[in-house]
C-alpha cells in the first residue's frame, strides 16, 4: 500500500492530491523551486524538498532529481500530476526500477503514447473513428489541415493551413517550434471538442464516467469544461463510452484517463488522442458522479479493483472556469506580479467533491502568491454544481463577478462573459467559440458612468486614508472648507489611459459636485490640472459612507458600494458594476529615460526561446525576429518596420524582464 506519497508537481494539481491523501491517511511529500519556496502546496504537505534545477520550468522536469527527494523522505510512491512527467514513458520506468509505486499509466503504455499518429494508427485497427494522418507534406490531398506535433499535448505547435503554397514552410515552423515530428489531419470547421474521462484498473474493468464538453478554448487550450455535453443525448453518450472502452483496451492503457474526440453538428466523432493523465477538469466529473477520482487513482496503483460496475449515473450539471493570469484583450499576453488578493466569495468547498449543489474551489494561489511566467498561467479553477445548466452557469458567473482578484490581469471578465453571452446559454459551442464572438473580450467594466464612479470612490477612499492618518484635524472630510475653495484632484492611470478626477466638498462636508475626464498623457507635465468645470452629464451623487476601505454611494437614488483595496500607488475597485485597476500618478513625476530610436522592448517577463536573425542583417517589416516564452506559450517578436538589426544583447535561453532591451533596428 502507499504510505507517503510524493507529488511531482505543482499548485493546486499538488493541493488536490494532498486534499485525498489526508482523507485516507497517507502521507505527502512536495517538491518545489526557488520560485515555490512559499507556495501554498509546499506548506501544507508533511515533508518538502527543494529542487536545484536552474530556472524553476525545469527543476519540475528533473526526474532524477525527483526521484532523489522521494528516497531522501521515505516516500514509497510517486504522483506526476498532470504535467509533462505524467506522460514520460522513462521517467514511470525510472520510478518502477527504483523500487516505487507509480501513480499513473504503465511505462510500456505511454511509449506507445508518444506518438499520436502512431496510437491513432493502432486504434483505427480497432474500428474507432479517426480523421486522416498525413506526414508528409507532399501528399495531402485537400485543405485546409491542421498540423500537429507528433509528441507533447497542450496546443503547442498547431496551426492551421488552408492553402498548398503555404504548408511546406508552415511544417518547417512547426518542427523547428516542437523540436520533433509533425503531421497533418483535415481541419474540420465548427466542431465540438468531447472527452470522456476513463478510469481502468490491472484487472480489466474499464469505468467510462460520462462526457466532457471543452470547446471553449484559447490556442488550442481549454478555459471552459463542463459536463454533460448539451450536444450528447443518452444514444450518442454510448457510443463515445463504447468507443473510449475500446481505445482503451487496444492500448491496454491502466489508471486515470480520458479518451479525445471532436464532434460534428451531424453527430459524427473522431477519436483525437487518449491523454494519460488525471486532466485538469476532473473535478466537474466528480460532481456529478459522487466519486473521488484521485482517492480511485491511488487505488488503482495500489493494485485494486474499481469498486463500481459501470458507468455511474450523472447528477446535475457542473461547470468550471479555468482563472488565468493572461490578458484576452492583449494576446493572451501573460500576466505576473504579486497576487495581492484572491477571495472567492460562498465557497462551498475545496479540492473535494461537493456534497450538494454549490460552489467548489481548487487553487494553487492565495493573498500574497507570487505569479511568475513560468507555470502553467492557470491560477485555480471555480467549479459550479446545480441541478441545471443554467443554474451552474448563472451561479458561476455571479462567484466571478464578486471574486477580489488584485495584483496580476486575468482572464476573469471574458469568462463572465462567456459564461452569460446568449450563445453559451443555448448551447451554441464549437472550438472557434471565442473567435467568432469578440464582444466577450470587452471589459466587465465598460459603461462610461461605471468608470467614472470607480474613480471617484477610489478618490474619495484614498483622501479618506489620508485623513485617518493626518496629525492634525483628522476628523475632518478631505478637502472640507468653510467657505468655497478648488477641488480634490487625482490623476489615475485607468484602462484605457490616464484620467483626472476631481470633486468639491461645501461645508457641511457633503459632496457638491464631481468630473472626471480622459487626459492628454502630454497634459501631465503641464501645470493647471484640476481647474476643470463640474460637468451636467454627471450623474447626481451622494456621500453615504467614504473609508479608506468601502466607499458607499447614492448615484441617482440607487445605493452602490465599492470596495476599494490600495496597495502603494494602485486603487483596486470592485463593485457590482465590474473591477478596475487604477494606478494614481505623481504630481510631480520624474522624467523618464527615452529608449534609442528602434528599441524593441520585451512586452513580458520570459526566456528568450529563439533568436532567428544576427546583427547587420536587414530584415522586413513584420519579419519575427525572436521569440519569448513564458506560461508555456511562445510569443513572437516582429520587426515593426524594415531595417537593419543594429543590436541583439540576448541570446537562446536568455531571461529578460518586462521593458528590457531586445534588439535595436536601423529603420530605412
Amino acid at each position: 500500500m502507499i504510505r507517503r506519497l510524493l507529488v511531482a508537481d505543482r499548485g493546486e494539481i499538488a493541493r488536490r492530491v494532498f486534499a485525498t491523501c489526508r482523507l485516507v491517511g497517507i502521507e505527502t511529500v512536495a517538491v518545489y523551486s526557488d520560485a515555490d519556496s512559499d507556495a501554498p502546496h509546499v506548506g501544507e504537505a508533511d515533508y518538502a524538498v527543494r529542487l536545484d534545477g536552474g530556472v524553476p520550468a525545469a527543476a519540475y522536469l528533473r526526474g532524477d532529481l525527483i526521484i532523489k527527494a522521494a528516497q531522501r523522505t521515505g516516500a514509497n510512491a510517486i504522483h506526476p500530476g498532470n504535467g509533462r512527467l505524467a506522460e514520460d514513458p522513462d521517467f514511470a520506468a525510472a520510478v518502477a526500477e527504483a523500487g516505487m509505486i507509480w501513480v499513473g499509466a504503465p511505462a510500456e503504455t505511454l511509449g506507445t503514447l508518444r506518438s499520436k499518429s502512431a496510437t491513432k494508427a493502432l486504434v483505427a485497427e480497432a474500428r474507432v473513428p479517426v480523421l486522416p494522418t498525413y506526414t508528409d507534406p507532399a501528399k495531402v490531398p485537400d485543405f485546409p489541415v491542421l498540423i500537429k506535433p507528433d509528441a507533447g499535448s497542450g496546443g503547442a505547435g498547431m496551426r492551421v493551413v488552408r492553402d498548398a503554397t503555404t504548408l511546406a514552410e508552415a511544417v518547417a515552423s512547426t518542427r523547428r517550434e516542437v523540436g520533433g515530428d509533425v503531421y497533418c489531419e483535415p481541419y474540420v470547421e465548427d466542431v465540438r471538442h468531447i472527452e470522456i474521462p476513463i478510469l481502468s484498473d490491472g484487472h480489466g474493468s474499464i469505468v467510462p464516467f460520462g462526457e466532457r464538453e471543452c470547446s471553449v478554448q484559447r490556442r488550442y487550450q481549454q478555459i471552459i469544461e463542463e459536463t454533460p455535453s448539451p450536444a450528447v443525448d443518452p444514444g450518442l453518450r454510448e457510443e463515445l463510452c463504447r468507443a473510449a472502452i475500446v481505445a482503451v483496451r487496444t492500448i491496454g492503457y491502466v489508471g486515470a484517463g480520458a479518451v479525445e474526440f471532436l464532434l460534428d453538428a451531424e453527430g459524427d466523432f473522431w477519436f483525437l488522442e487518449l491523454t494519460p493523465t488525471l486532466q485538469a477538469e476532473h473535478a466537474v466529473t466528480e460532481c456529478v458522479s459522487g466519486y473521488d477520482l484521485v482517492r480511485l487513482q491511488l487505488l488503482v496503483a495500489e493494485g485494486g479493483v474499481l469498486p463500481m460496475p459501470g458507468p455511474p449515473p450523472i447528477r446535475g450539471h457542473a461547470i468550471e472556469v479555468r482563472v488565468c493570469a493572461e490578458d484576452p484583450a492583449y494576446a493572451w499576453l501573460p500576466a505576473s506580479g504579486t497576487l495581492h488578493r484572491f477571495a472567492v466569495p460562498d465557497v462551498a468547498a475545496e479540492f473535494r467533491p461537493l456534497p450538494q449543489p454549490g460552489l467548489r474551489l481548487d487553487a494553487g494561489v492565495e493573498d500574497g502568491s507570487m505569479v511568475g511566467v513560468h507555470p502553467d498561467p492557470t491560477l485555480a479553477k471555480l467549479i459550479a454544481w446545480a441541478p441545471t445548466r443554467q443554474e451552474a452557469a448563472r451561479m458561476l458567473a455571479s462567484a466571478l463577478t464578486r471574486t477580489q482578484l488584485h495584483g496580476v490581469a486575468t482572464n476573469r471578465d471574458l469568462l463572465v462573459r462567456v459564461l452569460r453571452h446568449h450563445s453559451f446559454r443555448s448551447g451554441d459551442l464549437d472550438t472557434n467559440f471565442l473567435d467568432r464572438r469578440p464582444e466577450v473580450f470587452a471589459p466587465l467594466l465598460s459603461a462610461v458612468d461605471a468608470v467614472r464612479i470607480s474613480c471617484l470612490a477610489a478618490a474619495l477612499a484614498g483622501a479618506a486614508g489620508r485623513r485617518a492618518t493626518a496629525a492634525v484635524l483628522a476628523s475632518l472630510p478631505s478637502g472640507w472648507r468653510n467657505v468655497p475653495s478648488g477641488s480634490q484632484t487625482a490623476v489615475y492611470d485607468g484602462p484605457a489611459g490616464p484620467v483626472e478626477v476631481g470633486y468639491r466638498m461645501n461645508r457641511f462636508g457633503e459632496l457638491s459636485g464631481w468630473w472626471v475626464r480622459a487626459v492628454d498623457p502630454e497634459e501631465l507635465d503641464l501645470a493647471g490640472l484640476g481647474q476643470a468645470p463640474v460637468l451636467d452629464d454627471h450623474p447626481r451623487t451622494v456621500v453615504v459612507v467614504a473609508s479608506d476601505e468601502r466607499v458607499v454611494l447614492d448615484v441617482n437614488g440607487i445605493r452602490l458600494t465599492f470596495n476599494v483595496h490600495r496597495v502603494g500607488e494602485v486603487s483596486y475597485v470592485d463593485s457590482p458594476e465590474g473591477s478596475v485597476a487604477l494606478r494614481e500618478l505623481s504630481r510631480f513625476p520624474l522624467p523618464a529615460p527615452e529608449a534609442a530610436e528602434g528599441s524593441l522592448i520585451a512586452p513580458l517577463p520570459g526566456a528568450v526561446r529563439r533568436v532567428l536573425v544576427v546583427p547587420g542583417q536587414r530584415v522586413r517589416a513584420g519579419e519575427l525576429l525572436l521569440t519569448l516564452e513564458a506560461m508555456k506559450l511562445e510569443h513572437p517578436v516582429h520587426a515593426p518596420s524594415a531595417g537593419v538589426v543594429a543590436s541583439l544583447p540576448v541570446h537562446p535561453g536568455a531571461e529578460v524582464n518586462t521593458g528590457e532591451l531586445l534588439a535595436v533596428l536601423d529603420p530605412e
